[in-house]
């Protein structure tokens, strides 16, 4: 492998979110990695503290390019660079679609479990959440489109948030569900905000489908959310993109944007894209080799050592979502009793809703020596519940 992503690059005292922990605690939870980011985007990010000056920057034609070449050779999506938009983040684009295509006191249907900031979004601007939860059986995900149909059929759900690929479950919605959720989204008058941030971590030789580009219906009453930033691992550069392909609606969302203030790039945000989406698809094609054999072991691990749990089958992102409920605790008394006894940090289930109480989100997204030994905290810990 031509890129070393067992290297181990100490984050502590970083400033960074996801280590600020105890010296003998392991951060397995917020969706960053700890893998340095793609060569390129380091050198481009270097030539640009060269110039050592930082003013206002533009949004050059060649950022709306790379995006469409991107989603064009990768993903099988055509448009225009024009019904792009930057924006510093997926997070602040949803926020600010909640607000401009929706008043307030309407509600924002989920479909839990679900990224737990979808809820900030809706509940901090004064909407109402309608959980859709999904169906869970064998072991494996799917959509109850009846109960869908039946949430959206009320007149004071005006928008839907949709995750594609879905976090933490892993899941790459198949062409014929998106279409089916687009056809009733359309028959209700309700608009999709698709989140699709992770959709280039997914196993070698396997895509994923975006809402976009599924029929006509789906592209016309959706807004996509796009970004290099969980899959170059630069989230700290705060770059993203909505992609909106009818004209009206994207006038709004412009507008809400701009509005916002989250529209304007800072000095790194262009060139880390570009250059990812120019220059790093060989570093992310080896990147997601690493990460699906972490995901291999993981699954391993607990399969012949921890058989009270069970790890979801999934194809999409670095996360990893266990099915904790044999073991009798609600998520986050679990997640608790497993950092207290063994230092092993991991997300509570109950974050992302209530279909996800029973369940714990564990990143793999490190070092393959970390990941053994965030394997063997969570024997312990689970042991120790005995």
């Amino acid at each position: 492998m031509k890129y070393n992503f067992d290297e181990i690059t100490n984050r502590r005292g970083s400033g960074s979110l996801k280590w600020d922990v105890k010296e003998n605690e392991l951060p397995m939870w917020v969706a960053d990695m700890d893998f340095k980011t793609a060569p390129c985007v380091i050198e481009a990010l270097k030539k640009n503290v060269e110039h050592g000056i930082f003013g206002y920057k533009i949004v050059p034609d060649s950022w709306a390019a790379s995006y469409a070449d991107w989603w064009r050779t990768r993903h099988g999506l055509e448009f225009e660079p024009v019904e792009l938009i930057f924006c510093t983040g997926v997070v602040p684009a949803i926020s600010s679609c909640v607000r401009k295509l929706t008043t307030p006191g309407e509600k924002v249907l989920i479909q839990t479990p679900v990224y737990n900031i979808f809820f900030n979004s809706i509940v901090s601007n004064g909407r109402f959440v309608v959980e859709s939860p999904l169906k869970y059986e064998n072991g494996a995900y799917s959509v109850d489109f009846d109960e869908l149909e039946t949430a959206l059929s009320d007149k004071q759900v005006s928008l839907m948030i949709l995750c594609n690929p879905h976090n933490p479950i892993g899941k790459i919605w198949d062409r014929e569900t998106l279409a089916k959720i687009g056809e009733l989204c359309k028959k209700h008058g309700v608009t999709v905000v698709s989140d699709e941030i992770h959709c280039d971590i997914t196993p070698p030789g396997k895509g994923y489908v975006p809402f976009a580009s599924v029929s006509e219906v789906c592209r016309d009453i959706s807004v996509s959310c796009f970004a290099p930033t969980k899959c170059f691992n630069i989230a700290g550069l705060q770059t993203a993109a909505v992609m909106v392909h009818d004209p009206l609606l994207r006038h709004k969302v412009w507008r809400g944007l701009n509005t916002d203030e989250v529209a304007e790039p800072n000095s790194f945000a262009v060139d880390a894209a570009v250059a990812a989406f120019t220059q790093g698809g060989d570093w992310l094609d080896q990147l997601r080799e690493y990460l699906f054999e972490n995901k291999r072991i993981v699954a391993d691990f607990i399969r012949d050592n921890i058989p009270s749990v069970h790890a979801v089958d999934s194809d999409a992102t670095y996360l990893c979502w266990l099915d904790c409920r044999e073991l009798g605790l609600g998520s986050i008394e679990l997640s608790e009793k497993i950092r207290k006894s063994t230092g092993l940090f991991v997300t509570e289930g109950a974050e992302y809703g209530a279909a996800g109480e029973g369940f714990l989100r564990l990143n793999a997204a490190c070092p393959r020596s970390v990941l053994y030994d965030g394997l063997k905290r969570l024997k312990t810990g689970v042991e120790g519940l005995k």
